[in-house]
């Protein structure tokens, strides 16, 4: 493989065109005022200080242009990935509460994800994503919309709880608010700030709504002296750059690491596949998805070294990067330049920000993760998805963000397991004005010949499956008048297992007992080199074997006369 296709970033210097600068740098300029804000909003909801975010956007942007295949993708910390890596680190590092542990506990996480996501690029895993179906992950997506929503609430109020899952944090909100615990001035300058974001993006997108709220609440924060009134800011940050750094971390705590890791890879992976290919189809790319794991999973890696956190990409940021005339990742590396600045010049520029801010930012990202409309869709055309979709929103809801991740898992895994183990069946007859055999249920009226019955069977026959098959089979010869062929139209049949063949040998024989043959239709070539080497023809006659279901009804024609 040359050495352009696993780094991509040789090849976009190679043939960058100097008339894309200034559009590069004025993007980049742009998504600053939203990577800043998010980053330090997301890194406190991951349970971590806010200058850890600015330190993971910077690295995961630098890493991502070298390493990622996509032209205009943007990564980061990200509001899904938030509660999934709190829900790691905090029980670990919440028994002494040392902030400095939880940042190498979420760095030697960030490093783990890196490390599965790269192997899984290099061995071709991408399909792992696939684990995660549409209807599992909108009920998960939005659990987590409400469990971030909830968690962000205290918050914005101006006091704290001290609970653990969503109904625990609902009712410790509840009371705070009962109790009086509300900072009416933090409340003020939240709302304020969550309704500026919320207008702004809903009807004036291309207005930086969310650098306006920060800038507002600062503002507010000296015109008012908000720190007198009880409201909690972010106060100074640390100057410069973290050295690179190893996590220490104990062993003893690796294993729960690893358990997370897997958890925040697989939606990751998700993730940045379903973004990628989004906004492939709007900018005519073609998705590399092992690429794309080789270049979130070394941002990862860069991010883990650097006192940073697990990332994954950004939708809204990749639009805002889009939106503002992004031709290439050039404008990322502008967005992390830009942020290194700000920390050596002025790293005092945003100790006045409002902690309900914070939460305002937070909260307007958990309301855009929501997909309400989709769950209505769902409802509408499948009743069973929708019900899965439920599920998995009640295992994040009540469970919690990595046990609703296994839940969702899970349920898709089961789904896929109940359609092959349930599939579609049908019963054909040829129907007035239409060519060829058709599904009773849809033609009512069709024709069926005398003594011929015809079947189909929607799935590979596998031992999963293979007793569902028998019992139709045997219903079916029971009926009366008897028949005297059951032809199976096996097009939809696209594999048989050894337990399907040696129920179709024990059925065949007890057929025949019975004055009934066994015949097959349209059978796969693979399929039909199994049955072969299965040896099933010593019971089943090979000339029952038809490469159209009109040849076999011939046949069938020419038997019975």
């Amino acid at each position: 493989m040359a050495r352009t296709d696993w780094i991509p970033g040789l090849q976009a210097a190679a043939t960058y065109k100097p008339a894309w600068l200034p559009r590069d740098l004025v993007a980049g300029i742009v998504l600053t005022t939203l990577l800043v804000p998010q980053g330090m909003a997301y890194a406190e909801l991951a349970g971590l200080p806010a200058i850890t975010g600015l330190y993971t956007s910077i690295m995961c942007l630098l890493a991502y242009a070298v390493f990622g295949p996509s032209r205009i993708l943007v990564l980061g910390p990200d509001s899904s990935l938030g509660p999934m890596i709190a829900a790691v680190i905090i029980p670990i590092a919440a028994s002494d509460g040392d902030p400095a542990k939880a940042v190498a506990l979420a760095s030697m996480l960030a490093l783990l994800v890196g490390v599965l996501m790269t192997a899984a690029a290099i061995f071709k895993l991408g399909f792992v994503a696939d684990l995660l179906s549409h209807p599992t992950q909108l009920g998960y997506v939005n659990g987590l919309a409400l469990t971030i929503l909830i968690g962000q609430l205290p918050k914005l109020f101006g006091f704290s709880v001290d609970a653990d899952g969503l109904i625990d944090e609902t009712a410790g909100f509840v009371e705070g608010v009962a109790s009086g615990a509300t900072v009416p001035a933090a409340l003020a300058v939240g709302a304020c700030g969550l309704l500026v974001i919320l207008v702004l993006g809903r009807w004036l997108p291309k207005i930086p709504g969310i650098l306006l709220a920060v800038l507002g609440g600062i503002v507010a924060v000296a015109v008012f002296s908000l720190p007198d009134r009880g409201v909690d800011v972010v106060g100074p940050l640390p100057q410069g750059f973290p050295p690179f750094t190893v996590p220490s971390i104990s062993w003893s705590d690796l294993g729960l690491l690893a358990a997370g890791a897997l958890g925040i890879t697989l939606v990751s992976v998700t993730d940045t596949i379903s973004t990628a290919s989004a906004f492939a189809e709007r900018t005519g790319q073609e998705v590399r998805g092992n690429q794309e794991m080789v270049g979130i999973g070394t941002a990862n890696l860069a991010a883990g070294f650097f006192q940073g956190f697990p990332v994954s990409t950004s939708g809204s940021r990749t639009a805002v990067a889009l939106q503002s005339g992004a031709r290439t990742q050039l404008t990322g590396v502008v967005g992390a330049a830009a942020i290194t600045l700000m920390l050596v010049v002025a790293p005092d520029l945003l100790q006045n920000l409002p902690q309900p801010m914070l939460a305002a930012v937070v909260i307007a990202a958990s309301l855009s993760l929501a997909d309400i409309g989709g769950m209505r869709r769902l409802w509408r055309q499948r009743r069973v998805e929708f019900s899965l979709a439920v599920a998995a929103f009640l295992g994040v809801a009540l469970l919690g963000v990595l046990p609703g991740i296994l839940v969702a898992v899970c349920l898709s895994v089961l789904n896929v397991f109940r359609r092959v183990w349930w599939p579609y069946q049908a019963v054909l007859g040829r129907a007035d004005g239409v060519a060829g055999y058709h599904d009773l249920r849809s033609y009512p009226d069709a024709e069926l010949i005398p003594g011929l019955v015809l079947f189909r069977f929607d799935a590979p026959l596998i031992f999963a499956n293979a007793r569902t098959f028998r019992e139709e089979i045997r219903h079916l010869s029971h009926a009366e008048p008897a028949p005297r062929w059951i032809v199976i139209a096996a097009e939809p049949i696209t594999d048989i297992d050894t337990t399907a063949a040696d129920m179709l040998e024990d059925l065949d024989e007890e057929l025949n007992a019975h004055g009934i043959s066994l015949v097959f239709a349209e059978m796969k070539d693979p399929v039909r080199q199994k049955i072969d080497r299965y040896k099933l023809t010593r019971t089943i006659d090979p000339a029952h074997f038809y490469p159209t279901i009109e040849d076999a009804v011939a046949a069938y024609r020419i038997a019975a006369s």
